[in-house]
């Protein structure tokens, strides 16, 4: 892979939840290979700040749960760029007082499941809709973040994976009806990763049982993830798509209570 393949020269990137975590990280790497990045957040304070940081960015306000302010979104990038060719739609409905609630089907809140799928999956499909034009004519690619719990069971966030398990299908749908017209679809699916609304959702002792199963000596930062999103959008991933990129340390790639059998056999982490 070339320095080439991975440049973002003259490319313009939308960034859904831009304000932060994730999502800010990969505003910076991307502004740092060249693109222009518009920052849609509902944060829109922060992501003015952000941008302000970052040349050529833009602030754009969003709210994925409504639909008139999605397609103003995309097209306020477009008029002020002239073009897209990158939909990174990493926002979701992830706050600490949502994460607290988000337990297991018995004990659901149907409005935390309702407000989970319309931002989700509703607000990806509808940015992913409103997108499409534009990177048709730009032959440019959409990144899904999704999650490794979307391809497992856990005990807690039902809401939340099983939502993120219906992008994972969405991103298939779409990498599959608009591959000959130009346009890549693909998912990055992260593990527990270290952005300041994890920390505050997820106490110390909960984030410790996470990194007792992660096969690296530590959980994932929000650059991580940004590398590979920064990747896929690039021209070094031109044949991948309708793929998931799993981000998360290994975690989800031994068998189950892996931090359980290295106490019993006394194996130490290194």
């Amino acid at each position: 892979m070339t320095a080439d393949a991975i440049a973002m020269d003259g490319k313009v990137a939308i960034i859904t939840g831009g304000a932060g975590g994730i999502g800010e990280a990969t505003a910076r790497l991307l502004t740092a290979r060249g693109a222009r990045v518009a920052l849609a957040d509902i944060a829109v304070a922060r992501a003015t700040a952000l941008a302000a940081q970052l040349p050529g960015a833009i602030a754009v306000p969003l709210d994925l749960a409504d639909e008139a302010s999605i397609q103003a979104m995309v097209g306020q990038v477009v008029a002020h760029f002239g073009r897209l060719d990158v939909l990174h739609n990493n926002a979701a409905l992830l706050g600490p007082e949502v994460a607290r609630n988000d337990g297991d089907v018995e004990r659901m809140d149907t409005d935390l499941w309702d407000r989970t799928y319309a931002v989700n999956v509703r607000g990806t499909m509808m940015a992913c809709r409103a997108a499409l034009p534009a990177l048709r004519e730009s032959r440019g690619c959409i990144v899904n973040t999704v999650s490794n719990l979307a391809l497992q069971g856990h005990l807690i966030q039902a809401a939340y994976s099983s939502s993120k398990a219906a992008v994972i299908q969405l991103t298939r749908a779409i990498a599959a009806s608009h591959g000959r017209a130009g346009v890549r679809c693909n998912a990055v699916a992260p593990g527990m990763t270290m952005t300041p609304a994890l920390r505050e959702a997820f106490p110390p002792a909960l984030r410790q049982l996470v990194e007792d199963e992660t096969l690296r000596d530590r959980l994932g930062e929000p650059e991580d993830i940004a590398e590979a999103v920064a990747f896929l959008a690039s021209d070094a991933a031109r044949n991948i798509t309708g793929q998931v990129l799993v981000c998360d340390g290994g975690s989800a790639s031994h068998v189950p209570g892996l931090a359980g059998f290295r106490a019993f056999l006394g194996e130490e982490p290194a």
